[in-house]
């Protein structure tokens, strides 16, 4: 039995999905709870979807199901705040590319809810390498591109596995907006153009706003998309690489009195401290993808120490299918390689990336009350010869390796 609990909040729909299952009790595992603890020989407890109770030595609820995970290690369900799964689907050439709508610089209107294929391969590799939930967005091609969606990754019905949506309007800086539609002799031909573009439809979207409550204008589902950026109800997630980037981002956040992610964040290093003044959350990555463009020359891990040492909140992302969903935690394996402490990189891929995308109090460590989303893996999660035994959505098992 499957019970769909619909939670309305203005105009940002919260859909939670339960599976009405047994009861069950884990036991002897290693956790990774996600919030920087660690409990070295732990039990949990999954009743109706969720964690029930999380310690050490609890006692056994009458009537569950006991799993002896056998000094096996435990971790939150992985989450990619940033990727085109089922929206760019992999191997397919131009028939799978359902993420950018280039037929104009402006589609606030679009939703990457409406362009997801969930049997997609994609969906199956993230199962596979843990992954449990992902945000889905448009793609970079335009200034403004779309409403993007938070889902579960087990599924066949893309309505059925929503978290949140929308969790944010998508919006890009830089070179790929000038790349596509500069040579189309239209906004952008440069970064100039982009910012007054943004700049444009967002007094558009203000004075929509005045007008609408009058039933003096007629609606428009472009302004009414980019309204809830301005009454805060989502974010602007704004792709941009270059520092010059970042920071007319942070201008514009500051002008119109928005919330903003930085999506990227290639060179943050060298502003880290100025990111810091502005309260926002950033998502780093695709680390592991090749300098396919200017824009990228800077790219390293050092992104992320400087950010840890700045003390602003970071994720890790794929970008997939830039990089592999697969690999994402060997993107986080290599994060630590290059310094950063494995405490700041499974917050970046768990309770950190829960918080980017607004879902924390759903999904992101082991704790009461929390959607059981979780991975059972063979060994330490940061070696890369690890393997990931079984993964759960909502406390269910959606993938198990076959010894």
């Amino acid at each position: 039995m499957v019970l769909y609990i619909y939670i309305f909040q203005k105009s940002t729909i919260f859909i939670k999905i339960r599976e009405v299952s047994t009861m069950y009790f884990f036991t002897n595992a290693k956790i990774f709870l996600g919030t920087g603890e660690i409990i070295e020989k732990g039990d949990f407890f999954v009743k109706e979807g969720q964690f029930e109770q999380v310690g050490a030595s609890n006692s056994i609820p009458e009537k569950a199901e006991v799993i002896d995970l056998q000094g096996k290690i435990v971790t939150p369900g992985l989450i990619d705040v940033h990727t085109h799964l089922g929206v760019h689907e992999e191997g397919l050439g131009k028939e799978g590319h359902d993420f950018n709508e280039t037929s104009c610089e402006v589609t606030a209107q679009v939703r990457a809810l409406d362009g997801i294929n969930p049997r997609e391969a994609g969906f199956a590799e993230s199962r596979k390498a843990g992954v449990t939930t992902v945000q889905i967005m448009p793609g970079s091609a335009n200034i403004i591109g779309g409403e993007m969606v938070v889902l579960k990754t087990q599924g066949h019905i893309v309505d059925q596995m929503i978290l949140r949506e929308p969790s944010g309007l998508k919006a890009a800086t830089g070179e790929n907006p000038k790349t596509v539609h500069g040579p189309k002799n239209r906004l952008a031909v440069t970064r100039m153009g982009i910012a007054a573009r943004l700049r444009e439809k967002l007094i558009q979207a203000t004075n929509y706003q005045l007008k609408i409550g009058t039933g003096d204008v007629e609606r428009n589902l472009e302004l009414e998309n980019i309204s809830k950026v301005l009454r805060k109800e989502i974010p602007l997630r704004v792709h941009a690489h270059r520092a010059d980037d970042i920071v007319t981002v942070l201008r514009l956040k500051r002008e119109f009195d928005i919330d903003v992610t930085i999506e990227h964040c290639t060179e943050g290093h060298h502003i880290a401290e100025f990111i810091a003044q502005h309260d926002v959350k950033v998502s780093v990555g695709p680390t592991m993808s090749s300098r396919s463009k200017v824009e990228l020359a800077d790219k390293g891990w050092h992104t992320l120490k400087a950010l840890e040492k700045a003390g602003i909140p970071f994720s890790i992302t794929t970008d997939h299918p830039v990089v592999g969903i697969e690999h994402l935690m060997t993107s986080a394996i290599l994060a630590v390689k290059n310094g950063i402490s494995e405490e700041a990189v499974l917050k970046a891929i768990t309770l950190n990336a829960a918080k980017h995308l607004g879902v924390e109090k759903q999904v992101g460590s082991i704790e009461t009350g929390k959607d059981a989303d979780f991975v059972v893996w063979n060994g330490d999660p940061f070696d890369l010869r690890s393997s990931v035994l079984q993964t759960f959505i909502n406390g269910e098992c959606v993938f198990e390796k076959m010894e």
